[in-house]
Parts: C-alpha cells; structure tokens; sequence
C-alpha cells in the first residue's frame, strides 16, 4: 500500500498512543494493546490499548452523570451540536475517509462517498427532529362528580444511557446512526466499535468535542470480543443496547437484555435474495447484480447474497458476469482507480475461504473467483457460484463477502417459497420492467427492506431493519424515536 498519498495529519494520527474516550478526554488506557492490522497488506498502521473494566465502568457512569445536563438541554440547542458535528466531518472528510480506508481496507472512493458523506447526511437528517419528538393530547371519558374535569397528554423522555455496540464493516457511518438517534432524543452513548476498527470512531469523539459537546454526552470504549461488550450492556447504568453485528451475538444480546428488560435494537445479518424478472436484458440483470451484491467487497448486512435468476436467461447472464468479475481492478484501497479492496480482516478472509471450499464439497460449480490472491493482505476473488441444489450449504450461510451464489427457477411462485423459506428477513430486492408485478412481489417477499430495481441503497428518512431472525426494531425515519424513548401518559384533574 502506498502511504505517501496519507494526509500529514492522518499519519500523525495514526502513530498516536490510542485507547478510549471517556468524559471528554482521550486515554491511552491500561489494558491489552491491539496490534491494528491494514487489510491491504498485513502491516501495522497504529495500536490501540484496549479498556479496563475500571475504565469501562467510568464511561457508564461518566454518561449516566452527563445525562441530567443533556436531557435538559433545550432540544434546538441539541440539535445545533448534531448541525455543528456534520460541518466538522465535511472540514475532515478526506482525513477520516483515509483512516477509514487503511484500517478496513474500503476502497477511499467508497470511504469518501458512502462511509463520511452518509455520515454527515445522518447527522444532519437526525438534527432536524430535534424540537419535533412530541406527544399528545387526549380527551378522557371520566365523570365529573364535582365540576371537576380532567385532561390527559403523552410525551416521549429519552430511555437514559445507551449502549452502542459497532461492526467493523462502516465503523463510522453505523456508530452515526446509533450516536444521532440517541442524542437527538436526550439520551447519552457509550459506544464500542470493533477491535479491527477503532480509529475513525476515536477521531469522530474528539471532533464533537472541539463543537461543544459537554464531557460524558459520548464516551468510547475499546477492546476485544464479548466480554467487554457483555460488561456494558449489562452494567446497571445501561437503558438501551443497540447492536449491529452476527446473528449468534445478537441472539446472546437479546436474552441478556430481556432478563433485565432493557430497551433493544438488532440489525442482523442475513442471507439476502435478489430476484431477477426475464423482462430484463443480460446487461441490465448484470449491473444489478454488481450493484447488489460486490459493493464493499459484500461486506454490507444488507448486501444481497443469493441470486435468483429466469432459467431461460442464467446461462447468457453468467457468461457476461464472468467477464465484468474478471475485469474488476483489485488492489490498493488509496489508489482511486481501485473497485475492489481487501478483506477487513484476517478472521473474515478465512471465513469466506472456507466458504467456499464447502460450496466445492458440496458440488457447486465456481463460475468465476474462488481463490485469494496471490500478493499482501487479505484479497479474495469476486466470485461467483452456481448453486447444485436449493440444499447447497452456501444459500443458507451468510458469507459477508465478494461471494454470490446463483440459482435457476422456473416458477415465480416456486421462487418466492424458497426466498421466504429462510429463517432471515433483513433485505431482498425485485428486479422487473413490470412495476406492477415487482411492487406485489415485494409486498409478499419476507423482510424488513425491499428495493425496487436498486439494492443496498439507504436514506435516513427510510426506516431500516431485519424480521424474522435478522433483527428488533428500525433505525432511520421516525420508527428510531419509539426505541430511543419512553411513552409517558399524564392524567390531569382540574
């Protein structure tokens, strides 16, 4: 990888002593130091020293003690911040998109145009609801005995201290959804993103600092693996958990949390369908599929991973999609002309890898792809797989990478039956000319969010999230205020 193309700043950053951030001070910490690993070519670009739980336990309660002076605040004024944090992310954005790309391997156009631009899109999107979270009034039915009269109202109170838990996959655009949510709703954060991509989280705390944020409102939490994430979410000052992440977690999440009745919010992962009509030319059925389903190396949750395509057309469609993969330049994330950068890490890289020798064992045919490459960091092949049998193991395991499998039918109807025959429901998308017969599709296909001729695309006013075995609860839109709120009623007698 080429690191003269670095900012000055960002080198300086990245040799920086990284630990936490809590109550509005950046600490080295005093616990175990993660090597952080560059995706692109195996090398060490920084160090970050993972939490105590001593550390852990301050920013829980550095939050719980922010959090009377936040909710307090006149809700316009939380929203200037959230304003005055998006302008300090468009000042950084070539900065962050950098740090992003060294750490998680997204290629910097990607980093650039999705992961900082989303960012400061969602900042500005959850800023606008700040003086327009609202109850309301309601006629009440009681008697009056005495003249007496009564009269009712809701409002909504901000749940208290929220847990956010990241992905490494867009540790900054996902950790922005959760941060925005909560604080536009007066709730205060402790966020703890993933121990391969810590950095560009640390630097997005800081900047909201240098806006005014008051010491506490956001913390950040640094280490490996579960445990310290089970210390958080199940610490006494914790009101709400918000997770994206594996279904296995998730799962170990959500029993935690209904033990102790805390607030939850589960974006999944899954393994997401795009369904192809015959109506559709080769060309068009192919840039769907580059669109759907090798965007971030299909390192998205939402990404789609099998693909159902007309028989009469699966033979013409694989043929062009061999030549597009084949044609893909691979390589160094911070060279613009990149399409398609490493693997994250190396746990995920030989997740995928193993993959797909199982998908071989199982007598699917690799049509193109299937190998690493064969130079530094973590690079697999776009490849993909023509299913032997709807009973192939890779059309039920998530691969959460440049892997698509492909599968034939005959029978729109037979089609929706094994669609929905999954225990997953996160995303799916319908592909037609016809829009009558692609909007009755997507009223009948299971999951929480259903394109049209697009996939992968979010917008903030849009809620998003999983059914089924992919999730609890929505982001975006106004679904975010039920999970980041508690319903009050007050009775009134006059």
């Amino acid at each position: 990888m080429n690191n003269d193309n670095l900012l000055p700043q960002v080198r300086a950053f990245l040799k920086r002593a990284h630990g936490n951030f809590v109550e509005g001070l950046s600490e080295v910490g005093g616990g175990e130091a993660i090597d952080i690993i560059n995706p692109a070519d195996g090398s060490v670009v920084g160090i970050v020293n993972s939490a105590t739980q001593q550390q852990a336990n301050l920013a829980m309660l550095s939050a719980e003690k922010a959090l009377g002076e936040w909710r307090n605040m006149p809700t316009l004024q939380r929203g200037a911040l959230l304003l005055k944090l998006a302008d300090k992310l468009a000042q950084e954005r070539e900065a962050l998109a950098q740090i992003e790309s060294v750490c998680s391997g997204k290629t910097l156009q990607l980093a650039r145009m999705l992961e900082v631009e989303q960012s400061i899109a969602f900042l500005r999107y959850f800023a606008g609801w700040a003086g327009k979270i609202n109850g309301e009034t309601l006629d009440v039915s009681l008697p009056s005995f005495a003249g007496e009269k009564y009269t009712a109202f809701t409002r909504r109170q901000p749940v208290g201290v929220v847990v956010g838990i990241i992905p490494w996959n867009f540790s900054i655009m996902i950790a922005i959804w959760k941060l925005a949510a909560a604080l536009v709703c007066g709730c205060t954060v402790v966020l703890k993103p993933s121990e391969y991509t810590p950095l560009t989280l640390l630097r997005v705390a800081e900047l909201a600092t240098e806006c005014g944020f008051p010491a506490g409102v956001i913390n950040v939490i640094n280490g490996r693996g579960a445990g310290l994430g089970a210390y958080l979410i199940e610490h006494p000052a914790c009101a709400k958990i918000s997770f994206t992440g594996s279904v296995a977690t998730g799962q170990h999440i959500k029993e935690s949390a209904t033990k102790t009745g805390k607030k939850l919010t589960l974006e999944l992962g899954g393994k997401n369908a795009a369904l192809f009509f015959d109506d559709l030319n080769e060309d068009e059925i192919v840039n769907g599929i580059m669109e759907a389903g090798y965007l971030n190396q299909g390192q998205i949750c939402a990404a789609a991973e099998n693909i159902w395509l007309p028989a009469s057309k699966i033979e013409a469609v694989l043929a062009k999609l061999k030549a597009r993969l084949a044609a893909v330049k691979i390589g160094d994330p911070l060279d613009d002309a990149t399409e398609m950068g490493p693997i994250a890490n190396k746990a995920q890289y030989d997740k995928i890898l193993n993959l797909i020798e199982k998908a071989k064992a199982d007598g699917d045919e690799i049509i193109y792809g299937g190998q690493s490459l064969d130079k530094k960091g973590y690079f697999v092949q776009p490849t993909a797989i023509r299913a032997a049998s709807f009973n192939s193991q890779l059309l039920s395991e998530e691969t959460f990478g440049p892997v698509c499998s492909f599968i034939a039918y005959h029978d729109e109807e037979e089609a929706l039956q094994k669609i929905n025959a999954s225990p997953f429901g996160l995303s799916a998308s319908v592909w037609s000319h016809n829009i009558s017969k692609a909007l009755r599709v997507s009223e009948r296909l299971e999951a929480g969010m259903v394109w049209i001729n697009m996939h992968t695309f979010l917008d903030p006013a849009v809620p998003f999230g999983g059914m089924k075995g992919s999730g609890i609860g929505r982001e975006f839109g106004s679904a975010f205020i039920e999970d980041y709120t508690e319903l009050k009623s007050i009775m009134v007698r006059y």
